[in-house]
C-alpha cells in the first residue's frame, strides 16, 4: 500500500519560511499530478498549489508570488517552499496525488496525513 509522507511542518514567525516535502513510501509505477491542500480550522480545505508530471504548477491567488511548488519525479517527492508566510498561512497541509495502481491499471488518489503550520509571533 501506498503512502504520501508529509515532512517540514512546524512553527514559524510571520515572514518566515518554511520547505514541506511529500515523498511516496515505496516505488511508484507513474505519478500523474500532485498538489498541496490546506484546511485551517472552521474552514473548507483548499487548494494551494498543484503541479502535473510535466511540470506545469497553479497556484492559489492568497499565495501566489510567495510560494513555489516543485517535484523530482526520480525521488517520487513533492516540495512547497514558503516564504514570507502570514498568520493566515496557518493550517493543516496536506499533499495529494494520482498514483498508479498496477494492480488496477488505473490512477487513483492519495492523501498524505497532514503536517501543522503555524505562523505566529
Amino acid at each position: 500500500q501506498v503512502q504520501l509522507v508529509e515532512s517540514g511542518g512546524g512553527l514559524v514567525q510571520p515572514g518566515g519560511s518554511l520547505r514541506l516535502s511529500c515523498a511516496a513510501s515505496k516505488s511508484i509505477f507513474s505519478i500523474n499530478s500532485m498538489g498541496w491542500y490546506r484546511q485551517a480550522p472552521g474552514k473548507q480545505r483548499e487548494l494551494v498549489a498543484s503541479i502535473t508530471s510535466g511540470g506545469r504548477t497553479n497556484y492559489a491567488d492568497a499565495v501566489r508570488g510567495r510560494f513555489a511548488i516543485s517535484r523530482d519525479n526520480a525521488k517520487n517527492t513533492m516540495y512547497l517552499q514558503m516564504n514570507n508566510l502570514k498568520p493566515e498561512d496557518t493550517a493543516v497541509y496536506s499533499c495529494n496525488a494520482q498514483i498508479y495502481v498496477l494492480s488496477s491499471s488505473a490512477y487513483r488518489n492519495y492523501w498524505g496525513q497532514g503536517t501543522q503550520v503555524t505562523v505566529s509571533s
